[in-house]
């Protein structure tokens, strides 16, 4: 049977509601980042980020990632800064107490990053911005309607821009990630949550639709290797029409 792929699913993930123990979650994560890795996931964001600075240069920046899980990701983009020599500090925000002590733990040696454990559609309650605000394999886990409450408050805590890297619905993704899976993904969850994800992910039209809700940002959405969409959305400015 073919999977189902025209209309976003709306089956929640098992890591949605995950009770396994923090030795399971480190299993499951480390498959996640083992995917980023090898596909490429990590470098989308990391050349986005690159980009915006390089369009956009200050003195220093703070870079906020939502939906941070362990901080694989601010860690990847802090050693990008360190490397080029670019003064920034880094939040990582999430819900999920146990992936934060694994996030802190690996970050001892990146003072420059801090953790935050927050429920993401309720951002409004912390006194912060950013300059850039970074999501991974995050916005697909939420409703369209949740979507327009989180990409609001995206847009109101980031002054330069919001980079969203996610998901592109598809079947051959389906099917490709089936076969990938078995040779290198070791964690049961994984392998089923990589497929629920798929089915929850993203046609161009989908983003589309979602970026007219946000009139006062500009919003640029480009298909990725493999089978991602990364989408900047900048405020419209002077400087950025």
């Amino acid at each position: 049977m073919l999977a189902k792929l025209e209309a976003r699913s709306t089956e929640p993930e098992l890591m949605d509601n995950f009770k396994g123990s923090i030795e399971s979650l480190e299993e499951v994560l480390q498959d996640i980042n083992k995917v980023n890795r090898i596909l490429g996931g990590n470098q989308i964001t990391i050349s986005a980020v690159a980009r915006l600075m390089k369009q956009h240069p200050r003195d220093s920046y703070t870079i906020m990632d939502v939906g941070c899980a362990d901080g694989t990701m601010l860690r990847a983009i802090a050693r990008y800064c360190r490397k080029k020599d670019i003064k920034a500090d880094f939040v990582g925000i999430d819900l999920n107490g146990d992936a934060l002590v694994l996030a802190e733990a690996a970050s001892s040696d990146f003072p420059e990053i801090r953790y935050l454990k927050q429920d993401v559609l309720e951002l409004e309650k912390l006194d912060l911005n950013c300059d850039i605000l970074v999501t991974t394999l995050m916005t697909h886990h939420f409703t369209n309607t949740q979507l327009e409450i989180l990409l609001a408050q995206f847009a109101r805590l980031a002054d330069m821009a919001v980079v969203n890297n996610d998901l592109h619905r598809s079947r051959l993704a389906f099917y490709l990630f089936k076969a990938f899976s078995a040779v290198f993904i070791k964690t049961e969850t994984a392998r089923i949550d990589g497929l629920i994800s798929i089915r929850k992910g993203f046609k161009k039209r989908d983003l589309v639709a979602l970026s007219k809700k946000l009139p006062q940002m500009l919003h640029h959405i480009q298909w990725k290797w493999a089978f991602r969409y990364v989408w900047i959305m900048q405020p419209k400015r002077p400087n950025t029409l």
